[in-house]
């Protein structure tokens, strides 16, 4: 069976494509067979940044590592079993396809609550969750006290999550390895990151996430969407003179595979 990872945040703004996106090529990369799904069929942002990918590649005539990315099949409402659930059905279909040839399926979910996503996290056996470095973004964990800081209780989004580790225990599935990851941290504000590392470190224990190095804002990120491309494709399209922000960047897409901590992958990249 493939190794799904699914990337979920109902908050948008996140960078959860763009981690997605890295994740997704750095395996291709690393000589994995990687299956994508955009479960966000509105934005569409991790589908568009994967034909980007394929429309400069082939006008550059360039090989770029690629995962295979899937559109969610229709399904004819007849043929669903009594109390059935199109949706549910749909993803069973497209996840079922992927894993007869790639050793990872990347879900990217939407930045709001679907039945689509619900059902993704349950489905996840990575689930990473992208998270801006402020108690904005703190406030889809868990309820803050404002005054102390401390931690009144988990967020709808960690109650769902929590859902999903139930249901994959009834089925007998592996449990959710869960990975908060802490982008767009800045340079300034340590005061800020001190107390952010704190209150997630706290909650991480008790609702049981491990917490990562995620990415910086930087706009190399923005600048490489339109082509399709990655820090790790630079050298590829003829950039091989990288100042130092983008080769602190690439590390940072280095490291954030470490983290993740997958099967059978090595960081040759």
């Amino acid at each position: 069976m493939a190794h799904i990872i699914v990337f979920g945040n109902e908050k948008g703004g996140s960078g959860k494509s763009t981690s997605c996106m890295h994740t997704a090529t750095a395996l291709a990369r690393s000589g994995q067979r990687v299956g994508a799904l955009d479960l966000d069929l509105r934005q569409r942002t991790f589908t568009r940044y994967l034909e980007n990918r394929t429309d400069y590649a082939a006008k550059h005539d360039v090989s770029l590592p690629t995962p295979r990315v899937m559109g969610l099949p229709k399904v004819d409402r007849a043929e669903l079993d009594e109390g059935e659930n199109p949706f549910d059905k749909s993803l069973a279909l497209a996840v079922a396809e992927l894993e007869a040839d790639c050793d990872f399926i990347v879900i990217d979910c939407p930045g709001s609550h679907t039945r689509l996503s619900q059902v993704a996290h349950s489905l996840a056996d990575t689930l990473v969750t992208p998270l801006n470095d402020s108690f904005v973004d703190f406030d889809l964990l868990a309820r803050i006290d404002p005054e102390t800081q401390q931690i009144l209780g988990p967020s709808v989004y960690s109650e769902m999550v929590w859902h999903a580790r139930q249901l994959r225990a009834k089925a007998g599935l592996r449990a959710i390895d869960w990975i908060v990851l802490r982008n767009r941290l800045g340079a300034q504000e340590m005061h800020n990151k001190r107390k952010m590392g704190r209150a997630l470190d706290e909650l991480s224990r008790r609702i049981g996430f491990r917490v990562a190095p995620g990415f910086s804002e930087r706009v190399i990120f923005r600048e490489l969407f339109p082509r399709g491309m990655t820090l790790l494709d630079l050298r590829d399209i003829g950039i091989s003179n990288l100042n130092l922000s983008n080769i602190a960047a690439r590390q940072e897409v280095r490291d954030l595979i470490r983290a993740l901590n997958l099967p059978s992958v090595e960081v040759a990249f």
